[in-house]
């Protein structure tokens, strides 16, 4: 699709319906039939990524259908990280359609269903949403920033300024470590025990 390669190759900020008419060779006024302005573009670019990519398991029990949930959610945003740096501008969230929105009615469902009050199952997709999405950006602005390298390429030491031991001994017994540690996808596992977590907070309070 037109709109993807201008994205892919660019930058999504770059896309607008003047380069996307430019690109397909047709007339602004043209597409402007199909499109109202560039955030719908946008949006529909990202229902229809979502509508091809999001595969939700209905089944199990409440906690395993967050987790289950915001992993499929990852895992879609993962293939296309542009989108995921879309969702985290304001009001781009609600203009979803409901292949998306699926997503989110199974979390706060489950989360209610669990014992949360429904203010805690939007706080709880809040806080699984802020973290699937920082994990995503940061892996995928590593990639594009440092290529096939490692961050300590070309350094003698991955921490620019040197360690001193008798102060940050932690640190310095990692040492050159770091890159290879961080880099290792702990994304599923840190999931789970972050949604107990939450679940645990949450019902905690109700219960008081």
């Amino acid at each position: 699709m037109a709109a993807r390669r201008i994205i892919e190759r660019d930058g999504w900020e770059k896309l607008t319906v003047r380069r996307l008419a430019a690109e397909l060779g047709i007339g602004t006024t043209t597409l402007y039939h199909h499109v109202r302005d560039r955030e719908d573009l946008l949006v529909q670019l990202l229902n229809e990524h979502t509508e091809q990519t999001l595969r939700l398991d209905p089944s199990g029990e409440p906690r395993d259908r967050i987790v289950a949930a915001a992993v499929a959610m990852h895992d879609s945003l993962a293939a296309w990280p542009w989108a995921a740096e879309i969702l985290t501008t304001d009001g781009f969230l609600a203009r979803l359609g409901e292949p998306a929105l699926r997503v989110v009615e199974t979390i706060v469902a489950a989360a209610i269903e669990h014992g949360c009050s429904p203010a805690q199952a939007v706080h709880l997709f809040r806080g699984l949403w802020y973290y699937t999405v920082g994990e995503i950006l940061v892996r995928a602005h590593t990639v594009h920033r440092h290529g096939d390298r490692s961050p300590a390429a070309g350094r003698d030491t991955f921490f620019e300024t040197g360690i001193d031991e008798s102060r940050l001994p932690h640190l310095a017994a990692l040492g050159d470590q770091w890159p290879e540690l961080a880099a290792q996808d702990t994304y599923a596992e840190s999931l789970g025990a972050f949604v107990d977590g939450l679940l645990a907070q949450a019902t905690s309070a109700t219960q008081r």
